[in-house]
């Protein structure tokens, strides 16, 4: 429920200022009789009001009309929120290599698929109009949440990623592939895929640079992310007592074949090679694949003025008809 015009409902606090001035004015002047006859006998036939209930009766009258004046209305409203049109998939390698502590999160080191899975929180939470899938892939690819609004439900599969998930590996080709299956039954205007990997394919059944061609031919732009430091990068192990160490191991990305996937495509390769750098690369990928959003907003209100105005003459006829009545 609204007021059209609330300003009037500071009329309101007149009220009990208008109950004060009028209970100072009722105090009746009093009279001394010689005889309790002769009162009684003044009294017969007298019209006396019952001005506690006069008064009360007309404040309540006039707070309606002021209730009246305002114009409440009584409505609903409905908002539609239309898709963008862009379908994104999003690719995450959950390979072994993933483990390497190299990025930092909070300020502290981490793992850098704990830090992807924090910088896809952003991006997903940046895009409440776009359909986004999630595929994870190592040995295999693996459809964690297929195109979905429900990003809710999408968050909580990215939450659910995990390191050795799927047969370790690296095989990005098939990762590609998997998205393409089901990217390119939908009807929407772009088609994007995220593919982020820190190694190089070495095991599927499908080259990258074949299932780039394929991508191509279905109008699907990919962009390619390598995550990881140049170099070496520090790895947890355990050694043969069960316990965790560091050892210093070698970052094998292939820049070029992740390069040219995204060129045949129409995309873009980008380098990650700490958490800023990777907070960046969604940063433009998004401003890149700029979004719509269409929102369609409907109002009914129906007016409840009129009720108000009807119980405030039933009020003032209910002053007048007990301002006459004659008290017993």
């Amino acid at each position: 429920m609204r007021f059209l015009h609330p300003e009037f409902l500071w009329l309101l606090a007149l009220l009990p200022l208008l109950a004060i001035l009028r209970g100072r004015r009722s105090f009746a002047p009093s009279l001394v009789f010689s005889s309790t006859s002769i009162a009684a006998h003044l009294a017969e036939g007298r019209k006396v009001g019952p001005g506690r209930i006069l008064a009360a009766l007309r404040l309540i009258a006039i707070a309606l009309l002021i209730l009246a004046f305002a114009r409440p209305q009584l409505g609903n409203t409905t908002t539609e929120i239309e898709a963008s049109g862009i379908d994104i998939l999003l690719a995450v390698d959950v390979s072994g290599s993933m483990e390497a502590l190299d990025f930092k999160l909070h300020g502290k080191a981490a793992n850098r698929l704990d830090v992807v899975k924090s910088v896809m929180h952003s991006f997903i939470g940046e895009r409440p109009n776009d359909r986004i899938g999630l595929l994870a892939f190592s040995g295999r690819p693996y459809m964690v949440s297929p195109l979905t609004l429900d990003h809710d439900w999408l968050l909580k599969r990215l939450d659910s990623l995990s390191i050795g998930m799927v047969d370790d590996g690296t095989a990005i080709g098939s990762a590609i592939g998997s998205g393409l299956n089901r990217l390119r039954d939908r009807d929407a205007k772009s088609r994007i895929m995220i593919l982020l990997t820190d190694g190089m394919n070495n095991t599927g059944t499908i080259p990258p640079l074949v299932a780039a061609e394929a991508a191509e031919t279905l109008d699907i732009k990919i962009y390619t992310i390598g995550a990881g430091t140049r170099g070496e990068a520090p790895m947890p192990v355990k050694d043969q007592f069960g316990r965790k160490r560091l050892v210093r191991v070698k970052v094998d990305i292939d820049d070029a074949t992740l390069g040219e996937v995204a060129e045949m495509t129409g995309g873009k390769y980008f380098r990650a090679t700490d958490t800023e750098s990777l907070e960046k690369v969604y940063g433009e990928i998004n401003t890149m694949e700029a979004t719509t959003r269409n929102i369609k907003k409907f109002e009914n209100y129906k007016e409840l003025f009129s009720w108000l105005v009807f119980a405030a003459l039933f009020f003032l006829a209910m002053e007048i008809m007990v301002g006459r009545k004659r008290l017993p």
